[in-house]
């Protein structure tokens, strides 16, 4: 594909986006319109399914973990606890217990809305923090997990190695309309049909852009 297919490819990835539950962060964002609960639940979501996230998000904003003042009540012990099984949780908890006192020191204690900034703070990346801005703030920013990257290569709107290298190219390529939904559409398609190992071709909206050494048409798939 190229940029001029961008339209077509977005307005079928927003199709299918719409036939599943949304990500466990856009349910976050739903639930609380906090960017600061958006931005816990992103942290517990790294490396982790969205069904362990879940459970995790629900037992840690029980015992009040969505709040700077709430985590910071909490031992690292009570958070591990809390959030076991989600990936690195030992990592997790010791960065979820620093976060109030880092988030004080550099800002105030107030939740910065930039990527930059975000990424001062004890366990936030690039993807934790575009995401945050995108959905816990409503402002215009890219957040390229394995999915994003993956299916982004394989459509060939970009070639590149690593996600930080998608991220900057999709800044340079989609218009900025795009930018906050591009992350939910794509890694929604990848959990639910554009799987890594064996993706579910048939019938698939964008097979037309597609150019995975994975793809397996079997009858039928088309573009928009």
């Amino acid at each position: 594909m190229n940029i001029h297919d961008i339209p077509a490819v977005d307005r079928a990835l927003k199709r299918e986006f719409k036939r599943h539950d949304a990500p466990i962060i856009e349910l976050i964002e739903a639930q609380t319109h906090d960017p600061f609960a958006v931005l816990v639940g992103t942290i517990l979501s790294a490396r982790t399914k969205d069904a362990c996230t879940a459970g995790a998000v629900r037992r840690l904003f029980a015992a009040g973990g969505n709040t700077p003042a709430g985590l910071r009540k909490l031992s690292v012990a009570k958070l591990e606890k809390l959030i076991y099984p989600v990936g690195f949780y030992h990592d997790k908890a010791r960065h979820l217990k620093a976060l109030p006192d880092v988030l004080d020191e550099k800002f105030g204690g107030v939740l910065p809305n930039t990527v930059e900034e975000l990424c001062e703070l004890p366990g936030v990346g690039r993807k934790t923090a575009n995401l945050t801005v995108a959905v816990g703030f409503d402002l215009p920013a890219i957040c390229v997990d394995v999915h994003v990257h993956r299916i982004c290569n394989w459509l060939r709107l970009v070639k590149t190695k690593k996600p930080v290298e998608t991220e900057m190219k999709l800044r340079e390529l989609l218009p900025v309309k795009y930018w906050k939904t591009w992350n939910s559409h794509l890694v929604s398609f990848g959990q639910t049909r554009c799987d890594p190992v064996r993706p579910k071709c048939d019938g698939c909206p964008i097979a037309v852009y597609c150019h995975s050494p994975k793809k397996r048409l079997i009858s039928g798939a088309s573009g928009t």
